[in-house]
């Protein structure tokens, strides 16, 4: 069948995003052909300008994301490979190779080495191809972009990327060792090891949610014990079980205080037993 498409990396799959996305699906469904994404694999922006990004999601969380709102076909690209094409050649590709018979621009969005300076440009080299071309009006709801949530995330400021998400900011990693110092205080900890390339919040202490449980996530290098290196630990109030190995998903829901200095573990643990506190009060608020 036919695919309905739209273009782009979709790093964080956020409320913009999805306004596209609602309309790809509203589209296919009209026209009675499959909703699709095309996609890239590496961000523009490292292989342009060799920088390197921290995302708002891994390759495989956008996958996950994108099929979450409707989308039944994803076309990955190596942003490499294609990144010298004019507009046109990019639409003939889809079209001749991949049945796109309908691509869906956003209302800011651009795309091929050439770039077309107007919408206009762009609807000459549809016509020339045989693509329909749909141009989408301004998010009536959100201004959200990636760069905006990732500034956000970088200072703390969770509830906000949230907004602009539609979806609690989610961190995923293995469960590894560590130096187990958080048990010996009676506040065990999973040390988390994320994919290198995704955004880490602001060191800190934050309110988070995992299986349904609430819990803390510290995210520092644990100056009172004498850390020197950064890490992700999450402790889980009143759980009792071996999680070493396994992979855990952390959604962040607020911003709790900032990593401190103690003068001793006593006053390290006063804190955290606060901090468990301040669990109960945001289970009891909701």
């Amino acid at each position: 069948m036919a695919l309905v498409a739209t273009i782009g990396f979709f790093d964080g799959v956020h409320c913009g995003h999805q306004f596209v996305l609602e309309n790809v699906v509203s589209i296919a469904a009209s026209k009675h052909l499959t909703p699709a994404v095309v996609v890239f694999k590496d961000h523009p922006q490292r292989v342009l300008y060799g920088r390197s990004i921290p995302l708002l999601t891994t390759y495989d969380e956008r996958l996950q994301l994108l099929k979450a709102f409707g989308v039944e076909q994803i076309l990955t690209f190596s942003f490499e490979k294609i990144c010298h094409l004019t507009a046109e050649e990019f639409m003939r590709l889809l079209h001749d190779e991949h049945d796109v018979s309908v691509l869906v621009m956003g209302y800011d969005h651009h795309f091929g080495s050439n770039h077309p300076d107007s919408f206009e440009r762009y609807q000459e080299s549809a016509d020339r191809v045989g693509i329909e071309l749909v141009r989408l009006p301004r998010n009536p709801i959100s201004k959200a972009s990636s760069t905006a949530i990732r500034k956000a995330i970088s200072l703390g400021n969770i509830e906000e990327a949230n907004d602009m998400l539609g979806y609690h900011f989610t961190l995923t990693g293995k469960v590894v060792s560590g130096k187990q110092i958080g048990r010996k205080i009676g506040f065990p900890t999973a040390n988390l090891l994320i994919p290198e390339e995704k955004i880490v919040p602001m060191d800190g202490v934050y309110i988070c949610e995992t299986d349904d449980r609430k819990a803390l996530l510290n995210i520092g290098s644990n100056p009172t014990l004498n850390g020197t290196e950064r890490t992700i630990e999450l402790h889980i109030p009143d759980f009792s079980g071996d999680l070493y190995g396994k992979t855990l998903s952390v959604q962040l829901l607020h911003y709790l205080r900032s990593e401190q200095l103690f003068d001793n573990l006593d006053a390290l643990q006063h804190q955290i037993a606060q901090d468990v506190e301040q669990i109960k009060h945001n289970i009891s608020a909701e």
